[in-house]
């Protein structure tokens, strides 16, 4: 945890700034970075070479500096810098000067890097939305996040769909204790994924876990900002995000599909469905990177797959016919889906192809 970090992982602060000084220790907060203060220069030479991040106030720029220059200090301070302080900013070797409160969030960056560590590899983001109505897509990527857990995974399930009842109770976790949208508060840009895990609900299959944020029975959806955030968050992490889209493509599903290394379209083998889906796809198509198509079961009229994916416009990378009890599980607040199964088996099928780099064609 970030407040038992070692010396040598925490923020050096050389602040006496008062106003400066509350800012810089109420965002390093916010955002779980450990810090250590230094009254001077003087007493932060032991530290500063070690310090992930230093950062000083306009008095500690002034100063002579006893120690050779080092990259990862930054300047802060209460409004427009007067243009002395540029000159005590490049004589001290600082890296850059965050102005409060216009570069807030530069900062609360630079603090989350520090509470983080650096990215780790192999964040993934998948966004699962249907080609019509009552589709399956959140059953499809609820199952893609269980499938990352039982991988052994780290998944993060983000419910962008205010209007359809809760992810939550698809998992049988309405009861569960842990902060749905819109209690969770992502007004920076920025949050840790150490902070997410501890605030969210989770289920655990296998060896990993999985973490979701699911839509309330009322208040609103999630602003763009926050599914950025939240996606951002596991991404860095290293993660595998899921999120669960509405067709109708509010903010925070427009925000998904940007950064999503592929959008997945759930489609009823149905000539309906197909028509629908076509019309998804057109305003999905130039926000994505990579589209893929899952075609669902059964046909009421023996429609292939590969007719739907031929009819939508979009490459097929599975099918799922009709699950036994699935229903039924589901209703009873039971949704396990058997990792053989067509549905086990389509979540799969999704996760290979988003690790996949290159287009569908």
């Amino acid at each position: 945890m970030p407040v038992d970090a070692a010396p040598a992982e925490r923020l050096l602060v050389v602040v006496n700034d008062e106003a400066v000084l509350d800012e810089v220790l109420r965002l390093a907060a916010a955002v779980g970075c450990a810090t250590e203060r230094a009254p001077d220069l003087l007493a932060a030479r032991p530290k500063w070479a070690a310090a992930p991040l230093v950062i000083l106030d306009e008095e500690a720029a002034r100063g002579e500096y006893p120690f050779p220059r080092r990259p990862g200090v930054l300047l802060v301070c209460k409004g427009t810098p007067a243009p002395e302080v540029w000159r005590h900013a490049f004589t001290a070797g600082v890296e850059r000067l965050v102005s409060l409160p216009d570069e807030e969030a530069a900062l609360i960056a630079a603090l989350a890097d520090v509470a983080e560590g650096p990215s780790s590899p192999g964040g993934r983001v998948v966004s699962v939305l249907g080609g019509r109505g009552g589709a399956g897509a959140s059953v499809l990527a609820a199952a893609i996040g269980l499938a990352v857990s039982r991988e052994g995974g780290n998944g993060l399930l983000v419910d962008c769909d205010p209007l359809g009842g809760g992810i939550d109770l698809l998992l049988g976790a309405e009861l569960d204790s842990g902060v749905r949208w819109p209690a969770l508060k992502v007004n920076s840009g920025r949050v840790s994924l150490s902070a997410l895990h501890e605030a969210l609900p989770q289920r655990r299959h296998g060896s990993g876990r999985l973490s979701f944020i699911s839509c309330d029975r009322e208040g609103p959806g999630p602003t763009g900002d926050a599914v950025a955030a939240v996606i951002e968050a596991g991404r860095r992490a290293g993660g595998t995000v899921v999120c669960d889209l509405s067709r109708h493509l509010g903010d925070g599903a427009g925000v998904a599909i940007e950064r999503a290394d592929l959008v997945v379209l759930v489609v009823p083998t149905e000539i309906r469905a197909c028509a629908a889906a076509k019309r998804v796809l057109e305003r999905v198509r130039d926000r994505a990177r990579r589209v893929a198509l899952v075609a669902r079961g059964p046909a009421p009229d023996g429609l292939e797959p590969e007719q739907v994916a031929e009819a939508v416009g979009a490459a097929l990378i599975a099918q799922m016919t009709a699950e036994r009890g699935l229903d039924r599980a589901v209703e009873r607040g039971a949704f396990q889906p058997r990792p053989h199964g067509p549905l086990g088996r389509a979540a799969t099928a999704v996760l290979a192809a988003a690790r996949t780099p290159g287009a569908l064609i």
